[in-house]
């Protein structure tokens, strides 16, 4: 994307972001037509629509599945969620590639979507810290296992320094796409072979997979998300630099986190929080309005049009009882 294109999306996000959600009148979905999916990642076709979205969770709990079948049958279940997004946790859950596979397998396989995606989005979180470059670089096979397994995006934890975030950027992309090269950016080095698992999940030929499977918004037909998590005070303050990254599609605070690292052991996500965590958590709130970039956060029924308000465009938490308000709120028409 060029430096202009770039900068134009930017500011479409931080209007968006700074608009409080409330003031576009709902409309009733009924009354709206929905022609189809226009994109492959059901997330990206909303934020470009200025809606938010919801997630739910893919494999996490005290016993996830042992086995590829458990998972496959996860993934069935799965396959017409509520959910637009799910977030599929091998940060703290095995890091185990071939029940990822399975888990996507089963997406397809008990889908459609609703909305009339294949799939709903999964976005990985890895056992990769983005400390430094050195770390990411030396780390590189987890992202390319990932992507391999058909999966819509990564989000990379602890992300203090924005040279990591750039080799993060740099891994996951193949090097036909140059977009930001040079501007920020190193050539991608994803490789050859990567794509036929993947492409067989989209649902495309693997030269189409190809084309497809960059990032957005950098590359506006990318369909693939990588997000950041400034979840300690270093990342904090980097949070500027780190989410200028060319790649990053958007940010958030990791409330839970930014609590341990502050002495707190509840871990709590949903307000209060600590008046010293809600305090960092603006702070990467605004951030991320300043690079134009959405912003993720916990959302709750009792709570979701006032955090709608505040400026969460990616509504965590798993609640499809929030997910409904905040949908009719917005007026949304594609369905759920």
């Amino acid at each position: 994307m060029k430096p202009l294109q770039h900068a134009l999306l930017a500011a479409a996000f931080a209007c968006v972001l700074a608009a409080p959600v409330a003031a576009a009148t709902p409309t009733n979905p009924a009354a709206g037509v929905y022609a189809g999916p226009k994109r492959l990642n059901k997330v990206i076709e909303l934020l470009e629509a200025g809606q938010p979205v919801y997630y739910s969770y893919g494999a996490r709990g005290p016993d996830p599945a042992r086995t590829p079948q458990e998972m496959h049958a996860i993934g069935k279940s799965l396959g017409r969620t509520w959910a637009d997004l799910l977030m599929y946790d091998m940060e703290h859950a095995p890091l185990d590639f071939n029940l990822l596979r399975a888990f996507m397998q089963g997406l397809v396989d008990g889908g459609p979507t609703p909305s009339g995606h294949r799939t709903p989005a999964v976005i990985v979180t890895l056992p990769l810290l983005g400390l430094d470059r050195e770390t990411v670089r030396h780390n590189h096979w987890m992202i390319q296992q990932a992507l391999a397994c058909g999966i819509h995006g990564l989000h990379l934890n602890r992300a203090r320094d924005p040279e990591a975030v750039r080799e993060f950027i740099r891994q996951a992309r193949y090097p036909i796409h140059p977009q930001g090269v040079g501007e920020g950016l190193e050539e991608g080095i994803r490789g050859f072979g990567s794509q036929n698992f993947a492409a067989r999940i989209w649902g495309v030929p693997p030269q189409e997979y190809f084309r497809l499977a960059d990032a957005w918004p950098l590359n506006p037909r990318g369909e693939l998300l990588f997000g950041v998590k400034l979840e300690d005070a270093h990342a904090v303050r980097n949070a500027d630099a780190t989410l200028r990254v060319p790649g990053v599609a958007f940010g958030e605070a990791g409330p839970r986190d930014q609590s341990l690292s502050r002495g707190h052991l509840e871990g709590r996500a949903d307000p209060p929080l600590p008046p010293d965590v809600q305090a960092i958590v603006d702070e990467v709130l605004a951030a991320c309005r300043r690079a134009g970039k959405p912003y993720l956060d916990n959302v709750l029924p009792e709570n979701v049009v006032d955090r709608l308000r505040w400026g969460v465009m990616i509504g965590a938490g798993g609640s499809e009882r929030a997910a409904d308000a905040g949908r009719r709120h917005t007026g949304r028409v594609m369905p759920w």
